[in-house]
């Protein structure tokens, strides 16, 4: 994810206010900007300690209202890191009270339920408690997690789902009687749902609660795998929960890695504090990772496996398991603790029952849904599964966790922070900061096509704290070019301390077409800024590779040869060369009738993957798609090897990088207009431009082949309309949250010539 996003976009969906049973109250906060902090505005102040950082002591009745009217209250540390006043003494107080903070705190236990439960599409048809409540304390928090919520295609499209307030209720009437809770926050995205409560007592010391989502599915955007995560402050220790539903199938251990690993990199969580970089999960002091992980037993046959767990041979059986093998490579979740598995797979049951798979396909039992940890003073009571619940072909899972909790000590934290101040007013003004750079300049050589290319150097601060930021150069909106970012882009250092800040360069479908056609190339000049300091410039170049994504159709039809084969100069003329009409056909060279590289891709998947399961909605390999973009641009498509999973991405990828799409931007508002009529459909593409016709006309061709295919690859009209509807079909003003109904005009518009003679 570049750039932070406020936790409820068009892929997320917050929850009503509501009570639960057992006294749960809901104080789902978004607390924008940071704004609603309980602290004076003129607390800033520098004359004496107690009005920097003011703690409040709330009444109990202070503390109820807030819970009933969904106001956060702030923690001691959420206090400290919330300042209203960024100011750089602020910044500096907070910094020193963090190194410090073993001086004023002490160690609490709070018990954690953690659950995962993929649900298989279906309705809550039994009571969640043998779950949820039964047999052990009631927790201080629970950490909830579903997977599979919504099956259907509209849950998949368009993001909404009835499933959604069902659950959510069977799991509120389901927790733990002698307890009240309250909700903190509900995440979804498409069928990953993450629910946090905590008992009402605790209300007033959970703070910073923020909540983001990753989709990793088809070209690494789509929800219907991925993860989502809520973080949160309990008293001075961050927490972050994770629920995460990777890659199916047993092979695809490698795409459940990338998985993990995309999630690890996008998930980012925006601080109150404006000068601070986005949170990672990574930046917490306890996390914990729960969900469908898909991991499989491998090398063993299903005989074998049902075997070994009748003998409750589950350490044999483990031994087999891809999660601990690539846990022991240290290709996913290092660092991650989980428990002993002493409980038989969890999957995959015939629905209503406790028997395994009896379906054609006879899956193997596997240990796929998972929970894991990684953080200090954290002591697992149990982990286990729940069998009494048969409604999914997944069984429930849950642990139960000790978590060490720093909490304040009122009176030594006050003796800390008077100490920090008084420090403070002595090193004030001493001297301007300055800072010494390892490098100032910076070549990115043979940029590709969405192939990140990174650089590093440190910043080494001298004997004065400062705030570093990287700025807007004069009548620029931003730090740099849209194809780079720096991170982190801005911070503060401590005397004598270092930072690495990596520069980050990634061309895009946003930023290639620019490149292609030379009008922007990978040059920039980006200016790091000293508060209160001088000001240091470093130069980026590099050169980048020309490529057929973001290239116009019209373009690719005039190039015979491969892109790369061609001089700059070429590739710059023809991409600059505005879209030809039927009469300016006859001056061009014989332009071909549809870019060879489309044609590469279709004839590849007409040849290898027509029959394919799940084509167009399981991604494919990152270095796969690499791979095959090579061969595309260097036309060296004899060499492709790849999944046919890739080569269908890529196709994807290849028709949202087109800087016009195929249904030209100038007839997209006649195609919504008349999506209920064929022969009407049919006239609005006649009237496309030769060469965008012609590639309409080949993809709904391929398109058809496909669905008479459809008993073995169990593609319908409705996916294919829906996949290719968003690409085809492009809103005019760039707007990517599109209105539902024009979303569905959109599919009509493409169903039409999926179920029609063409």
């Amino acid at each position: 994810m570049r750039g932070c996003q406020g936790p409820d976009n068009w892929r997320r969906r917050t929850d009503p206010m509501a009570t639960q049973r057992g006294g749960g109250s809901n104080f789902d906060s978004e607390r924008p900007n940071g704004k609603n902090m309980l602290m004076n505005p003129s607390s800033g102040s520098q004359d004496k300690p107690e009005n920097l950082l003011p703690r409040h002591n709330k009444s109990k009745s202070e503390i109820s209202d807030m819970v009933r009217s969904s106001t956060i209250t702030v923690s001691d540390k959420a206090h400290i890191l919330s300042v209203q006043k960024f100011g750089l003494r602020e910044t500096i107080v907070k910094s020193h009270l963090l190194q410090k903070e073993e001086e004023y705190t002490y160690i609490q236990n709070f018990r954690f339920f953690v659950g995962t439960y993929n649900v298989n599409g279906q309705s809550p048809k039994e009571c969640l408690r043998p779950w949820l409540s039964h047999g052990i304390q009631a927790p201080d928090v629970y950490c909830v997690g579903f997977q599979e919520l919504d099956l259907s295609k509209e849950a998949f499209f368009f993001h909404d789902t009835p499933k959604e307030e069902e659950w959510f209720k069977a799991v509120s009437e389901s927790l733990h009687p002698d307890a009240k809770y309250a909700k903190v926050k509900l995440i979804r995205l498409v069928g990953i749902m993450l629910l946090l409560y905590v008992k009402q007592e605790h209300a007033a010391y959970i703070s910073e609660v923020a909540a983001e989502t990753v989709g990793t599915g088809i070209m690494g955007r789509m929800g219907n795998k991925g993860g989502v995560a809520i973080r949160f402050q309990l008293h001075n220790t961050s927490i972050c929960v994770v629920n995460s539903h990777l890659a199916a199938h047993t092979e695809e251990y490698e795409r459940r890695n990338q998985d993990y690993k995309d999630i690890c990199s996008r998930m980012q969580f925006c601080q109150a504090d404006p000068s601070l970089p986005p949170l990672t999960i990574t930046k917490h002091d306890v996390i914990l990772w729960l969900g469908d992980l898909n991991y499989r037993i491998e090398e063993l046959d299903v005989e074998k496996v049902k075997k070994l767990i009748e003998e409750k041979a589950f350490q044999t059986l483990y031994a087999y398991d891809q999660l601990k093998i690539q846990v022991a490579a240290k290709t996913v979740f290092e660092g991650f603790t989980e428990g002993q598995l002493t409980f038989q797979p969890t999957y995959k049951y015939d629905t209503g029952s406790d028997d395994w798979d009896t379906s054609e396909k006879c899956r193997a039992p596997a240990w796929c849904d998972r929970i894991l940890w990684k953080g200090k003073n954290i002591t697992q009571l149990s982990y286990q599964s729940h069998m009494a619940l048969k409604t999914s072909d997944h069984k429930p899972v849950s642990s139960v966790f000790d978590v060490g909790v720093r909490v304040v000590n009122e009176e030594l934290y006050r003796k800390t922070l008077e100490e920090i101040v008084r420090s403070l007013d002595k090193m004030e003004n001493a001297n301007i900061p300055s800072v010494s750079l390892s490098k100032r300049e910076f070549c990115f050589q043979n940029v590709k096509y969405m192939q990140l290319q990174v650089e590093s150097f440190t910043i080494h601060n001298g004997q004065v704290p400062c705030q570093f930021e990287f700025i807007n150069k004069p009548d620029e909106e931003s730090y740099c070019k849209q194809w780079l970012s720096a991170n982190p882009s801005r911070g503060f250092l401590l005397p004598d301390s270092v930072i690495v800040i990596e520069l980050e360069l990634f061309v895009n479908k946003t930023t290639a077409t620019k490149l292609n056609s030379g009008e922007d190339k990978i040059e920039d000049i980006l200016v790091l800024h000293l508060d209160r300091g001088k000001d240091y410039f470093l130069s980026v170049s590099g050169n980048y590779l020309p490529s057929c994504f973001g290239s116009p159709i019209h373009t690719l039809c005039c190039m015979r040869e491969p892109i790369l084969d061609l001089p700059l100069e070429t590739v710059s003329e023809l991409t600059l060369m505005p879209i030809w009409t039927e009469d300016d056909v006859s001056q061009l060279q014989s332009p071909m009738e549809i870019p060879k590289e489309l044609w590469m891709m279709v004839d590849y998947l007409y040849r290898n993957a027509i029959q394919q399961e799940d084509l167009f909605q399981q991604p494919g390999l990152r270095l796969e798609f690499e791979h095959i973009r090579d061969c595309l641009d260097k036309g060296t498509i004899d060499n492709l090897s790849a999944s046919n999973h890739s080569v269908a991405e890529a196709l994807l990828l290849f028709l949202e990088s087109l800087p016009e799409p195929v249904i030209c931007f100038s007839a997209y508002h006649n195609c919504l207009e008349c999506s209920g009529s064929y022969t009407a459909s049919k006239q609005v593409i006649s009237t496309l431009p030769r060469c965008h016709k012609n590639v309409f006309n080949y993809l709904m061709a391929f398109l058809q082949e496909l669905l008479k295919n459809s008993a073995k690859n169990h593609l319908d009209e409705n996916i294919l309309a829906s996949i290719f509807g968003s690409l085809l079909l492009r809103n005019p003003t760039g707007h990517p949250k599109l209105e539902i109904t024009e979303k569905k005009k959109a599919q009509e518009f493409i169903h039409q010539f999926l179920c029609n003679p063409l």
